[in-house]
Protein backbone atom coordinates (compact mmCIF):
# COMPACT_ATOMS: atom_id res chain seq x y z
CA UNK A 1 0.00 0.00 0.00
CA UNK A 2 3.21 2.65 0.98
CA UNK A 3 4.34 1.38 -2.91
CA UNK A 4 1.67 1.91 -4.39
CA UNK A 5 1.06 5.71 -2.57
CA UNK A 6 4.64 6.59 -3.48
CA UNK A 7 4.04 5.59 -6.93
CA UNK A 8 1.28 7.62 -7.47
CA UNK A 9 3.00 10.49 -5.61
CA UNK A 10 5.79 10.21 -8.50
CA UNK A 11 3.30 10.32 -11.39
CA UNK A 12 1.21 13.09 -10.01
CA UNK A 13 5.19 15.32 -9.57
CA UNK A 14 5.93 14.51 -12.89
CA UNK A 15 2.43 15.56 -14.60
CA UNK A 16 2.86 18.78 -12.76
CA UNK A 17 6.52 18.65 -14.12
CA UNK A 18 5.53 17.86 -17.32
CA UNK A 19 2.97 20.94 -17.46
CA UNK A 20 5.11 23.52 -15.99
CA UNK A 21 7.41 22.55 -18.53
CA UNK A 22 4.79 23.09 -21.42
CA UNK A 23 3.77 26.29 -19.82
CA UNK A 24 7.93 27.16 -20.02
CA UNK A 25 8.03 26.64 -23.33
CA UNK A 26 4.97 28.65 -24.57
CA UNK A 27 6.78 31.83 -22.69
CA UNK A 28 9.68 30.60 -24.18
CA UNK A 29 8.21 31.19 -27.97
CA UNK A 30 5.84 34.26 -26.68
CA UNK A 31 9.05 36.21 -25.75
CA UNK A 32 10.90 35.09 -28.62
CA UNK A 33 8.64 35.28 -31.40
CA UNK A 34 6.96 38.87 -29.62
CA UNK A 35 9.10 40.80 -28.22
CA UNK A 36 12.68 39.99 -29.77
CA UNK A 37 13.72 38.15 -26.29
CA UNK A 38 16.26 35.20 -26.43
CA UNK A 39 16.38 33.11 -23.43
CA UNK A 40 18.76 30.27 -22.68
CA UNK A 41 19.77 27.78 -20.03
CA UNK A 42 23.35 28.23 -19.19
CA UNK A 43 23.90 28.95 -23.00
CA UNK A 44 22.23 25.95 -23.85
CA UNK A 45 19.19 26.86 -26.80
CA UNK A 46 15.54 26.53 -25.05
CA UNK A 47 13.64 27.69 -28.19
CA UNK A 48 11.53 24.89 -30.21
CA UNK A 49 12.95 22.13 -27.98
CA UNK A 50 10.91 19.36 -26.31
CA UNK A 51 9.40 19.18 -22.97
CA UNK A 52 11.88 16.01 -22.32
CA UNK A 53 14.85 18.64 -23.89
CA UNK A 54 13.90 21.31 -21.28
CA UNK A 55 13.80 18.88 -18.27
CA UNK A 56 17.11 17.62 -19.52
CA UNK A 57 18.53 20.91 -19.49
CA UNK A 58 17.15 21.77 -16.18
CA UNK A 59 18.99 18.47 -14.44
CA UNK A 60 22.46 19.12 -16.58
CA UNK A 61 22.24 23.03 -15.16
CA UNK A 62 21.32 21.56 -11.66
CA UNK A 63 24.57 18.99 -11.92
CA UNK A 64 26.70 22.01 -13.33
CA UNK A 65 26.02 24.45 -10.78
CA UNK A 66 25.76 22.00 -7.50
CA UNK A 67 22.69 22.83 -6.73
CA UNK A 68 19.27 21.78 -7.80
CA UNK A 69 17.32 24.23 -11.02
CA UNK A 70 13.71 23.38 -10.60
CA UNK A 71 11.75 23.54 -13.69
CA UNK A 72 8.91 25.34 -10.85
CA UNK A 73 11.48 28.27 -9.84
CA UNK A 74 12.81 29.00 -13.41
CA UNK A 75 9.64 28.83 -14.75
CA UNK A 76 8.43 31.58 -11.87
CA UNK A 77 11.04 33.85 -12.87
CA UNK A 78 10.23 33.29 -16.86
CA UNK A 79 6.68 34.96 -15.90
CA UNK A 80 8.28 37.67 -14.11
CA UNK A 81 10.12 38.18 -17.27
CA UNK A 82 7.38 38.30 -19.22
CA UNK A 83 5.31 40.96 -17.68
CA UNK A 84 8.66 43.10 -18.10
CA UNK A 85 8.68 45.50 -20.69
CA UNK A 86 12.02 44.85 -21.90
CA UNK A 87 14.13 45.58 -25.26
CA UNK A 88 15.58 42.90 -27.37
CA UNK A 89 17.51 40.95 -25.36
CA UNK A 90 19.41 37.74 -24.65
CA UNK A 91 18.57 36.33 -20.93
CA UNK A 92 20.20 33.23 -18.97
CA UNK A 93 17.48 31.89 -17.11
CA UNK A 94 19.57 29.10 -15.39
CA UNK A 95 21.99 31.71 -14.45
CA UNK A 96 18.70 34.06 -12.85
CA UNK A 97 17.18 30.88 -11.06
CA UNK A 98 20.64 29.80 -9.59
CA UNK A 99 21.35 33.46 -8.40
CA UNK A 100 17.92 33.83 -6.93
CA UNK A 101 17.91 30.75 -5.01
CA UNK A 102 21.74 32.02 -3.80
CA UNK A 103 22.71 33.03 -0.19
CA UNK A 104 23.54 36.72 -1.17
CA UNK A 105 19.67 37.31 -2.17
CA UNK A 106 18.30 39.36 -0.49
CA UNK A 107 14.75 39.97 -2.54
CA UNK A 108 11.72 38.98 -0.91
CA UNK A 109 9.66 37.88 -4.26
CA UNK A 110 10.95 37.20 -7.81
CA UNK A 111 9.63 40.36 -9.43
CA UNK A 112 11.75 42.29 -7.35
CA UNK A 113 14.67 40.45 -7.78
CA UNK A 114 13.97 40.29 -11.79
CA UNK A 115 13.49 43.78 -12.02
CA UNK A 116 16.77 44.55 -10.26
CA UNK A 117 19.03 42.23 -11.85
CA UNK A 118 17.71 43.48 -15.38
CA UNK A 119 17.85 47.10 -14.70
CA UNK A 120 20.48 47.49 -16.90
CA UNK A 121 17.94 46.61 -19.92
CA UNK A 122 16.33 50.27 -20.73
CA UNK A 123 20.22 51.84 -20.67
CA UNK A 124 20.66 50.76 -24.20
CA UNK A 125 20.41 52.14 -27.27
CA UNK A 126 18.12 50.25 -30.28
CA UNK A 127 20.04 49.57 -33.27
CA UNK A 128 18.94 49.30 -37.04
CA UNK A 129 18.75 45.77 -38.79
CA UNK A 130 21.13 45.36 -41.23
CA UNK A 131 21.33 43.69 -44.10
CA UNK A 132 23.18 40.56 -44.55
CA UNK A 133 24.82 38.92 -48.38
CA UNK A 134 26.18 35.85 -48.26
CA UNK A 135 29.34 35.27 -50.91
CA UNK A 136 29.11 31.29 -51.59
CA UNK A 137 26.55 28.71 -50.55
CA UNK A 138 29.09 25.80 -49.54
CA UNK A 139 28.86 24.23 -45.90
CA UNK A 140 29.09 26.72 -44.10
CA UNK A 141 27.16 28.89 -45.72
CA UNK A 142 24.16 26.58 -45.79
CA UNK A 143 24.21 26.38 -41.81
CA UNK A 144 24.52 29.99 -42.03
CA UNK A 145 21.72 30.21 -43.59
CA UNK A 146 19.69 27.81 -41.31
CA UNK A 147 21.01 29.31 -38.02
CA UNK A 148 20.02 33.23 -40.12
CA UNK A 149 16.54 32.09 -40.99
CA UNK A 150 16.05 30.40 -37.65
CA UNK A 151 16.41 32.70 -35.46
CA UNK A 152 15.02 35.45 -37.17
CA UNK A 153 12.56 36.05 -34.86
CA UNK A 154 11.12 39.83 -35.22
CA UNK A 155 13.99 40.87 -37.44
CA UNK A 156 15.76 43.40 -35.33
CA UNK A 157 19.44 42.16 -35.98
CA UNK A 158 20.82 40.14 -39.11
CA UNK A 159 18.75 39.98 -41.85
CA UNK A 160 19.85 37.79 -45.16
CA UNK A 161 18.84 39.23 -47.92
CA UNK A 162 20.74 37.49 -50.86
CA UNK A 163 23.43 34.38 -51.93
CA UNK A 164 26.24 35.26 -54.43
CA UNK A 165 26.85 31.55 -56.39
CA UNK A 166 29.18 31.61 -59.33
CA UNK A 167 26.93 28.61 -61.34
CA UNK A 168 24.26 30.10 -64.09
CA UNK A 169 20.90 30.91 -62.37
CA UNK A 170 17.68 28.60 -63.48
CA UNK A 171 15.03 27.12 -62.40
CA UNK A 172 17.79 23.57 -61.70
CA UNK A 173 20.31 25.87 -59.97
CA UNK A 174 17.50 26.68 -57.47
CA UNK A 175 16.15 23.56 -57.14
CA UNK A 176 19.69 21.83 -56.11
CA UNK A 177 20.83 25.07 -53.74
CA UNK A 178 17.24 24.43 -51.71
CA UNK A 179 17.55 20.68 -51.60
CA UNK A 180 21.19 21.32 -50.43
CA UNK A 181 19.77 23.39 -47.79
CA UNK A 182 16.88 21.34 -47.04
CA UNK A 183 18.87 18.12 -45.77
CA UNK A 184 22.22 17.93 -44.58
CA UNK A 185 24.23 14.30 -44.29
CA UNK A 186 25.36 15.44 -40.54
CA UNK A 187 22.42 17.79 -39.39
CA UNK A 188 19.67 16.14 -40.98
CA UNK A 189 16.49 18.06 -42.52
CA UNK A 190 15.98 21.72 -42.22
CA UNK A 191 13.39 22.32 -39.32
CA UNK A 192 11.79 25.20 -41.56
CA UNK A 193 10.03 25.32 -45.29
CA UNK A 194 11.95 26.35 -48.43
CA UNK A 195 10.15 27.10 -52.27
CA UNK A 196 11.74 28.19 -55.24
CA UNK A 197 10.64 30.98 -57.25
CA UNK A 198 12.57 30.76 -60.44
CA UNK A 199 11.44 34.11 -62.22
CA UNK A 200 12.46 36.02 -59.38
CA UNK A 201 15.75 34.09 -58.80
CA UNK A 202 14.85 33.55 -55.00
CA UNK A 203 14.54 30.82 -52.18
CA UNK A 204 11.45 32.17 -50.14
CA UNK A 205 12.79 30.35 -46.97
CA UNK A 206 10.56 30.26 -43.80
CA UNK A 207 8.29 32.69 -46.00
CA UNK A 208 10.86 35.20 -46.38
CA UNK A 209 12.25 35.95 -49.89
CA UNK A 210 15.94 35.50 -50.48
CA UNK A 211 17.81 36.43 -53.79
CA UNK A 212 20.07 34.50 -55.49
CA UNK A 213 22.47 36.37 -57.34
CA UNK A 214 25.09 35.29 -60.27
CA UNK A 215 28.48 36.64 -60.38
CA UNK A 216 32.06 36.08 -61.14
CA UNK A 217 34.01 38.70 -59.71
CA UNK A 218 32.46 40.67 -56.02
CA UNK A 219 32.93 44.11 -57.70
CA UNK A 220 30.72 43.35 -60.30
CA UNK A 221 27.69 43.35 -58.30
CA UNK A 222 25.13 45.55 -57.64
CA UNK A 223 23.13 44.57 -54.47
CA UNK A 224 21.15 48.03 -54.58
CA UNK A 225 19.31 47.20 -58.04
CA UNK A 226 18.16 44.12 -54.74
CA UNK A 227 16.74 46.64 -52.62
CA UNK A 228 19.98 46.30 -50.44
CA UNK A 229 21.92 48.97 -48.51
CA UNK A 230 24.73 49.37 -45.87
CA UNK A 231 25.30 45.15 -45.91
CA UNK A 232 27.47 43.35 -43.90
CA UNK A 233 28.85 40.62 -46.72
CA UNK A 234 29.81 37.22 -45.50
CA UNK A 235 32.49 35.62 -47.66
CA UNK A 236 32.46 31.43 -46.93
CA UNK A 237 33.84 31.09 -50.32
CA UNK A 238 37.86 30.81 -48.67
CA UNK A 239 38.88 32.14 -52.28
CA UNK A 240 39.19 36.06 -51.14
CA UNK A 241 41.86 35.71 -48.20
CA UNK A 242 44.16 38.76 -48.49
CA UNK A 243 43.45 42.18 -47.65
CA UNK A 244 43.69 42.98 -51.63
CA UNK A 245 41.45 40.33 -52.37
CA UNK A 246 38.59 40.57 -50.10
CA UNK A 247 38.65 44.65 -50.53
CA UNK A 248 36.67 43.74 -54.10
CA UNK A 249 33.97 43.34 -52.21
CA UNK A 250 33.98 46.81 -50.62
CA UNK A 251 33.92 47.89 -54.43
CA UNK A 252 30.19 46.33 -55.17
CA UNK A 253 27.35 49.16 -54.64
CA UNK A 254 25.25 48.04 -51.48
CA UNK A 255 28.09 46.61 -49.18
CA UNK A 256 29.78 48.73 -46.53
CA UNK A 257 31.37 45.66 -44.36
CA UNK A 258 32.87 42.39 -44.91
CA UNK A 259 33.58 39.28 -42.71
CA UNK A 260 35.55 35.80 -44.21
CA UNK A 261 34.89 33.03 -42.68
CA UNK A 262 38.26 31.64 -42.71
CA UNK A 263 41.54 32.63 -41.85
CA UNK A 264 42.45 35.88 -43.16
CA UNK A 265 45.94 37.52 -44.35
CA UNK A 266 46.53 41.23 -43.43
CA UNK A 267 42.99 41.66 -42.01
CA UNK A 268 42.39 41.25 -38.18
CA UNK A 269 42.03 37.56 -37.29
CA UNK A 270 38.98 37.75 -34.67
CA UNK A 271 37.89 34.77 -32.13
CA UNK A 272 34.61 36.25 -30.69
CA UNK A 273 34.83 36.58 -26.88
CA UNK A 274 38.49 36.48 -27.24
CA UNK A 275 39.96 39.33 -29.01
CA UNK A 276 36.61 41.58 -30.82
CA UNK A 277 37.12 44.23 -28.71
CA UNK A 278 40.33 45.19 -29.61
CA UNK A 279 38.60 45.88 -33.29
CA UNK A 280 35.93 49.15 -33.52
CA UNK A 281 34.10 48.10 -35.88
CA UNK A 282 33.46 51.92 -36.64
CA UNK A 283 36.82 51.96 -37.58
CA UNK A 284 37.41 48.72 -39.36
CA UNK A 285 35.53 47.39 -42.50
CA UNK A 286 37.27 44.16 -43.12
CA UNK A 287 37.67 40.99 -40.54
CA UNK A 288 38.36 37.56 -40.00
CA UNK A 289 37.01 34.82 -38.32
CA UNK A 290 39.67 32.92 -38.58
CA UNK A 291 39.26 29.10 -38.56
CA UNK A 292 37.17 26.52 -36.15
CA UNK A 293 40.29 25.38 -34.75
CA UNK A 294 41.33 28.74 -33.67
CA UNK A 295 37.92 29.53 -32.37
CA UNK A 296 38.04 26.06 -30.02
CA UNK A 297 41.63 26.44 -28.80
CA UNK A 298 41.89 30.29 -27.94
CA UNK A 299 39.20 30.66 -25.46
CA UNK A 300 40.72 27.67 -23.37
CA UNK A 301 44.07 28.88 -24.19
CA UNK A 302 43.19 32.54 -22.79
CA UNK A 303 41.66 31.19 -19.88
CA UNK A 304 45.00 29.23 -19.08
CA UNK A 305 47.35 32.34 -20.03
CA UNK A 306 45.05 34.51 -17.52
CA UNK A 307 45.15 32.26 -14.91
CA UNK A 308 47.99 30.14 -14.75
CA UNK A 309 50.61 31.51 -17.36
CA UNK A 310 51.56 29.17 -20.33
CA UNK A 311 55.14 28.51 -20.66
CA UNK A 312 55.40 26.15 -23.22
CA UNK A 313 53.40 23.38 -24.84
CA UNK A 314 51.75 21.07 -27.83
CA UNK A 315 48.48 21.14 -29.28
CA UNK A 316 47.50 18.06 -31.34
CA UNK A 317 44.24 18.00 -32.98
CA UNK A 318 41.81 14.81 -33.77
CA UNK A 319 39.97 16.42 -37.19
CA UNK A 320 37.15 14.85 -39.48
CA UNK A 321 38.02 14.81 -43.04
CA UNK A 322 38.03 17.89 -44.92
CA UNK A 323 36.88 17.72 -48.25
CA UNK A 324 40.37 17.53 -50.18
CA UNK A 325 41.22 13.98 -48.42
CA UNK A 326 40.50 12.19 -51.68
CA UNK A 327 42.56 14.51 -53.72
CA UNK A 328 46.81 14.96 -54.15
CA UNK A 329 47.02 18.26 -53.33
CA UNK A 330 50.83 19.27 -54.35
CA UNK A 331 51.95 20.39 -51.52
CA UNK A 332 50.88 17.64 -48.98
CA UNK A 333 50.73 14.14 -50.56
CA UNK A 334 50.20 12.30 -47.54
CA UNK A 335 46.47 13.88 -47.95
CA UNK A 336 45.87 11.64 -51.11
CA UNK A 337 45.56 8.46 -48.95
CA UNK A 338 41.56 8.85 -48.49
CA UNK A 339 38.95 9.50 -46.57
CA UNK A 340 39.35 6.32 -45.13
CA UNK A 341 42.24 6.63 -43.05
CA UNK A 342 43.86 8.27 -40.26
CA UNK A 343 46.11 10.59 -42.00
CA UNK A 344 48.90 13.33 -40.50
CA UNK A 345 47.78 16.45 -41.77
CA UNK A 346 49.95 19.62 -41.05
CA UNK A 347 48.25 22.61 -39.32
CA UNK A 348 49.44 26.31 -38.31
CA UNK A 349 46.95 26.48 -35.32
CA UNK A 350 49.74 27.59 -33.22
CA UNK A 351 50.82 30.53 -35.22
CA UNK A 352 46.68 31.26 -35.76
CA UNK A 353 46.36 31.53 -31.72
CA UNK A 354 48.86 33.61 -31.72
CA UNK A 355 47.62 36.40 -33.95
CA UNK A 356 44.80 36.24 -31.51
CA UNK A 357 46.62 35.74 -27.96
CA UNK A 358 49.80 37.66 -29.12
CA UNK A 359 51.22 36.30 -25.75
CA UNK A 360 51.84 32.63 -26.75
CA UNK A 361 54.03 33.56 -29.86
CA UNK A 362 57.00 31.18 -30.63
CA UNK A 363 55.52 29.07 -26.89
CA UNK A 364 53.46 26.37 -29.01
CA UNK A 365 53.75 23.67 -31.69
CA UNK A 366 50.96 22.28 -33.44
CA UNK A 367 50.12 19.13 -35.63
CA UNK A 368 46.68 17.27 -36.52
CA UNK A 369 45.56 13.97 -37.58
CA UNK A 370 42.34 13.49 -39.87
CA UNK A 371 39.77 10.39 -38.70
CA UNK A 372 37.16 9.00 -41.10
CA UNK A 373 34.54 10.22 -38.97
CA UNK A 374 31.75 12.56 -39.97
CA UNK A 375 31.71 15.08 -37.60
CA UNK A 376 33.54 16.24 -34.30
CA UNK A 377 36.90 17.40 -33.49
CA UNK A 378 39.01 16.99 -30.48
CA UNK A 379 41.85 19.17 -29.77
CA UNK A 380 44.26 17.50 -27.10
CA UNK A 381 46.26 20.42 -25.56
CA UNK A 382 49.37 19.38 -23.45
CA UNK A 383 51.08 22.45 -21.90
CA UNK A 384 53.27 23.42 -19.07
CA UNK A 385 52.24 26.20 -17.05
CA UNK A 386 53.86 28.75 -14.42
CA UNK A 387 51.80 28.42 -11.41
CA UNK A 388 51.03 24.93 -9.93
CA UNK A 389 47.69 23.52 -9.98
CA UNK A 390 45.57 20.48 -9.22
CA UNK A 391 42.63 18.61 -11.15
CA UNK A 392 40.43 20.57 -9.08
CA UNK A 393 41.82 23.20 -9.53
CA UNK A 394 42.14 23.81 -13.19
CA UNK A 395 38.32 22.34 -13.58
CA UNK A 396 36.93 25.06 -10.98
CA UNK A 397 39.18 27.73 -13.13
CA UNK A 398 37.47 26.83 -16.12
CA UNK A 399 33.90 26.08 -14.89
CA UNK A 400 34.00 29.51 -13.69
CA UNK A 401 34.52 31.18 -17.40
CA UNK A 402 31.66 28.94 -18.10
CA UNK A 403 29.48 30.50 -15.77
CA UNK A 404 30.36 33.90 -16.26
CA UNK A 405 32.51 36.65 -17.53
CA UNK A 406 33.10 37.35 -21.61
CA UNK A 407 33.73 33.39 -22.56
CA UNK A 408 30.47 32.10 -21.46
CA UNK A 409 29.32 31.62 -25.25
CA UNK A 410 32.48 30.10 -26.31
CA UNK A 411 33.52 27.63 -23.32
CA UNK A 412 30.61 24.99 -22.68
CA UNK A 413 32.06 22.68 -19.31
CA UNK A 414 31.15 19.25 -19.83
CA UNK A 415 30.13 16.77 -17.15
CA UNK A 416 29.85 13.49 -19.59
CA UNK A 417 32.44 10.82 -18.45
CA UNK A 418 31.58 8.89 -21.25
CA UNK A 419 32.02 12.01 -24.16
CA UNK A 420 32.50 10.31 -27.69
CA UNK A 421 32.62 13.30 -30.83
CA UNK A 422 28.79 12.46 -31.92
CA UNK A 423 28.05 13.88 -28.51
CA UNK A 424 28.87 17.11 -29.02
CA UNK A 425 26.75 17.45 -32.28
CA UNK A 426 25.36 21.34 -32.74
CA UNK A 427 26.92 22.10 -29.74
CA UNK A 428 27.01 25.88 -30.07
CA UNK A 429 29.77 26.62 -27.96
CA UNK A 430 33.12 26.30 -30.32
CA UNK A 431 34.89 24.59 -27.02
CA UNK A 432 33.36 21.86 -25.46
CA UNK A 433 35.63 21.18 -22.58
CA UNK A 434 35.88 17.76 -21.52
CA UNK A 435 36.00 18.03 -17.36
CA UNK A 436 36.33 13.98 -16.40
CA UNK A 437 39.25 14.05 -19.16
CA UNK A 438 41.95 16.50 -17.64
CA UNK A 439 44.99 15.26 -16.44
CA UNK A 440 47.50 17.33 -14.19
CA UNK A 441 50.84 16.26 -13.64
CA UNK A 442 52.06 15.21 -9.73
CA UNK A 443 54.44 18.56 -10.02
CA UNK A 444 51.24 20.65 -11.09
CA UNK A 445 53.24 21.95 -13.99
CA UNK A 446 52.21 19.88 -16.48
CA UNK A 447 48.61 19.10 -17.65
CA UNK A 448 46.63 17.73 -20.41
CA UNK A 449 43.09 19.13 -21.73
CA UNK A 450 40.78 17.74 -24.16
CA UNK A 451 38.53 19.88 -26.29
CA UNK A 452 35.76 18.50 -28.43
CA UNK A 453 34.40 21.17 -31.01
CA UNK A 454 31.67 20.67 -33.93
CA UNK A 455 33.77 22.17 -36.23
CA UNK A 456 31.08 23.54 -38.92
CA UNK A 457 28.36 23.92 -36.05
CA UNK A 458 30.20 25.88 -33.28
CA UNK A 459 31.80 27.72 -35.87
CA UNK A 460 29.12 29.04 -37.47
CA UNK A 461 27.63 30.22 -34.58
CA UNK A 462 30.94 32.32 -33.94
CA UNK A 463 30.49 33.89 -36.96
CA UNK A 464 26.45 34.76 -36.50
CA UNK A 465 28.42 36.50 -33.28
CA UNK A 466 31.02 38.45 -35.03
CA UNK A 467 28.48 39.57 -37.19
CA UNK A 468 26.37 40.89 -34.66
CA UNK A 469 29.20 42.83 -33.25
CA UNK A 470 30.54 44.16 -36.99
CA UNK A 471 26.80 44.85 -37.71
CA UNK A 472 26.36 47.15 -34.10
CA UNK A 473 23.02 45.08 -33.69
CA UNK A 474 24.39 43.12 -30.14
CA UNK A 475 21.09 43.28 -27.49
CA UNK A 476 21.17 43.38 -23.96
CA UNK A 477 22.31 40.28 -22.33
CA UNK A 478 22.06 38.52 -19.01
CA UNK A 479 24.52 35.87 -18.68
Amino acid sequence: MEHTKSYEKELAFQADRRKATTEFIKIISDLWYDKAIEVVLFQNQTIDKKVSDIIHLHEYAGEFVQKPISIFDSLEILRAINDLKLPPSKLDIGKLTYEYHSDENNFQDVKSFVIDKLKGAGKGKRQQPKNVVLYGFGRIGRLLVRELMAKTGKGDQLQLKAIVIGEELNAGTLMKNADLLCMDSVYGRFMGTVDIDPENNLLIINGTPVYFIQAEKPEDVDYTKYGISNALLIDNTASFRCQRELSRHLKSKGVNRVLLAAPGKEVPNIVYGVNHHDYDPNNTNMYSATSSTTNAITPILKVLEDSLGIKKGHLEFIHTCTDDSDNTPEKYNRRGIGARHMVIAETSAELAAAKVLPSLKGKLTSNAIQVPAPNGSLAILNLEVKNRTSLDGINTIVKKYALEGDLVEQIKYSLNKQMVCSDIAETSAPAVYDSSATIVSGNGKNIVLYIWYDNAYGYTHQIIRLAKYIAKVKRYTYY
